[in-house]
């Protein structure tokens, strides 16, 4: 099992790349950039690629919404080629307040368009000339356009033709969808002891349809770090995060984060959330996240709790522990941590 760590959206990137770059000299594997409304997230993985040499440096997520997947796939080629093969191309619906707020394209036909995007990406890399007749036009026909599109292919030789493509799913149509073609899974808040519950039948249902060219399926989850015999507490500070997603990332009726929580057993804790999130009481919405749930989905306790915890996450079929040190000493968390996960 490997070692990875999100860049969050309000993080200091510069700041962010000096700690990655010397985790990563204490065993961290993988680096993911956020972006959703904040700044870009290629920018910032650029600049990893240039302050690391071992890390492999994903998005989570690039929105399918927000690039045409011609530039999906030259962006991940790019950035494959200024780190020396270590892209990794992490690729997500968002939600339509994002989508249609901020990009102000409609949110429409996720799943399709997921699939299709991939496709192209793949196809991009390995160099063919680029024709499509589905959700994306390639070229556009006459009519839709000036009529002048011609079939392209990329100018630039791809370092990898197979650049590794994680979704970010959480529904059970996208999880079936992410486990038959993405190179890797990206689920949100995820608990292993829950996870088979709430996912297990949607990823058969994939892994049952997957090429086996592709490999196994990568699965990358984890939650908040912290090390010690009275770090308990610490466990609270993903209460506000949680209760944004939960309340705030989506209306009611459509918020994703929302019914996931009622996938594992809080019903009425997520409404509650919700309520007051919408209601601009945020600070109770906090205090309404479930311990339970703070606990199930974060590393935070002593060493040998920690160390049961990571075994729990490895049975549960994860493949990169994706960490979020807290505390003074980060890098010793970070090396901990690896060490527990080898």
């Amino acid at each position: 099992m490997r070692i990875g760590t999100t860049l969050a959206y309000a993080a200091d990137p510069r700041g962010g790349a000096d700690d990655v770059a010397a985790w990563e000299q204490d065993g961290l594997d993988v680096v993911w950039v956020s972006e959703a409304y904040g700044f870009d997230a290629p920018t910032v993985m650029g600049y990893l690629a240039a302050r690391t040499s071992r890390v492999h440096i994903g998005s989570a997520i690039l929105p399918i919404y927000s690039r045409t997947p011609a530039l999906l796939a030259q962006t991940a080629a790019g950035l494959d080629a200024m780190s020396g093969g270590r892209a990794i191309l992490g690729l997500g619906a968002s939600g339509p307040q994002v989508i249609e707020g901020w990009h102000g394209v409609a949110y429409d036909r996720p799943l399709a368009r997921t699939r299709e995007v991939i496709d192209i990406c793949r196809r991009v890399w390995r160099r063919e000339t680029l024709t499509n007749d589905g959700l994306y036009r390639l070229p556009l026909p006459p009519g839709e356009g000036t009529g002048l599109g011609k079939p392209l292919k990329i100018l630039t030789h791809p370092v990898r033709d197979r650049i590794p493509i994680h979704v970010a799913s959480l529904g059970d149509r996208n999880v079936r969808m992410t486990a038959e073609i993405a190179d890797g899974w990206l689920p949100f808040l995820y608990d292993p002891q829950r996870a088979g519950d709430v996912w297990g039948d949607a990823l058969a249902a994939g892994l049952a349809k997957r090429p086996a060219d592709l490999g196994p399926l990568e699965v990358v989850a984890g939650g908040p770090l912290a090390i010690g015999p009275d770090v308990t507490g610490l466990r609270d500070l993903a209460r506000p995060l949680i209760a944004l997603y939960v309340g705030g990332m989506g209306a009611k009726g459509r918020n994703f984060y929302h019914d996931l929580l009622c996938r594992y057993g809080y019903p009425a804790e997520a409404d509650r959330i919700q309520d007051l999130y919408l209601a601009g009481r945020k600070a109770e919405a906090a205090a309404a996240v479930p311990a339970e749930l703070l606990e199930r989905t974060s590393l935070i306790g002593p060493e040998s709790y920690v160390r049961d915890r990571v075994q729990e996450f490895r049975d549960a079929g994860v493949t990169v522990l994706n960490v979020a040190p807290l505390g003074d000493d980060p890098r010793r968390l970070v090396a901990a941590v690896a060490d527990m996960a080898r």
